[in-house]
């Protein structure tokens, strides 16, 4: 893969901390992107997700969106890659 995954995420989700576990057990890079303090990552999340603040919510190089997806659609999803 030439281009990495972003992530957005925030410090407090569980769900992040999940996500970026599969990521990095599977050896996947990507860049984060903590919203928590970044209101022009926080616009990109809400315009990404139909005007909610969801994260995770990664963007793929292919352009494709997952928004906190589940473990096993995470790893069907980079296993596709």
């Amino acid at each position: 893969m030439s281009q990495s995954i972003t992530m957005y995420t925030t410090e407090w989700c569980p769900d992040c901390w999940r996500a970026k576990k599969v990521m990095d057990s599977l050896q996947v890079a990507y860049t984060e992107i903590n919203i928590s303090h970044d209101e022009e990552a926080i616009e990109t999340v809400i315009r990404l997700n139909n005007g909610y603040r969801s994260v995770p919510t990664l963007v793929f190089p292919d352009g494709s969106v997952m928004t906190e997806p589940s473990t096993s659609a995470l790893v069907m999803k980079l296993q596709a890659v």
